[in-house]
């Protein structure tokens, strides 16, 4: 599948009905309750001897697919979370890269004081910083095939993703921007474009596949305190994207 030749195990589903909690309209989840989102397949490693090296970095290699549409009003999108704080109080961070099609990655801090768009398309390689919550968008007309790793030190929490039913924006199937009317404050969105990272090994055309074994380029996922600049740089600002006022 993709730019993937190893094992493939079983795809982790979510349905329209997993989704209903964040979606800009609810009621769009009754039209095909059971109809699949987006596919996770999780803890990959194309050979024995990089599986055992990922789990004793505490790390997981994963692939997302998120087919082309939309739910209701809105783009395809995956549900949304945070990650908690490391030992040293420091959030994890994770990295992706988009193996096919075009992706926005909607990151926002928990109070919704920054909020970010990212623009990736194939090839591409994303740094999510420390602190900052994200839900993967499809806006494309072509299937969405992502790769991504992160620490297994934690479980993300979706909390406040379902109980504010969504990111502090939704993505509309004709390209606008809407504020979700839960979040009072939101700042208006910053666009912006991935940006290579010397000290993560992150690059345009560089597979995050071909890092496994390299601890030098993956230990940030663990120990993110140690790289406060790198994360600053991660991400390259374009503008600030005046989006729609009206709600849902």
């Amino acid at each position: 599948m993709y730019s993937w030749d190893g094992p493939l195990p079983e795809a982790h589903v979510r349905t329209v009905a997993d989704m209903a909690g964040v979606l800009a309209a609810p009621d769009a989840a009754g039209e095909d309750p059971g109809r699949p989102l987006y596919f996770m397949y999780r803890d990959l490693a194309k050979t024995p001897d990089d599986h055992s090296w990922l789990a004793s970095h505490a790390l997981r290699y994963d692939m997302t697919v998120i087919p082309a549409g939309h739910v209701g009003p809105e783009f395809v999108k995956t549900k949304g979370h945070f990650h908690p704080a490391n030992p040293a109080g420091t959030g994890y961070p994770e990295v992706y890269e988009v193996l096919a099609g075009k992706a926005h990655f909607l990151l926002q801090t928990r109070d919704a004081s920054d909020v970010v768009l990212v623009e990736a398309v194939a090839g591409d390689v994303v740094v999510i910083p420390p602190g900052y919550g994200h839900v993967t968008i499809n806006p494309g007309a072509e299937a969405l095939a992502l790769a991504n790793i992160v620490s297994t030190a934690f479980e993300s929490d979706y909390t406040q993703y379902v109980a504010m039913r969504g990111a502090a924006y939704y993505e509309m199937a004709d390209g606008s921007l809407v504020r979700n009317p839960r979040y009072s404050k939101a700042a208006l969105v910053r666009l912006v474009v991935p940006a290579p990272v010397p000290e993560f090994c992150t690059a345009h055309g560089t597979p995050l596949s071909s890092l496994v074994g390299h601890e030098s380029c993956l230990r940030y996922l663990n120990s993110p305190e140690e790289y406060a600049p790198e994360f600053t740089g991660c991400l390259r600002d374009l503008a600030v994207r005046t989006v729609c006022a009206r709600t849902p």
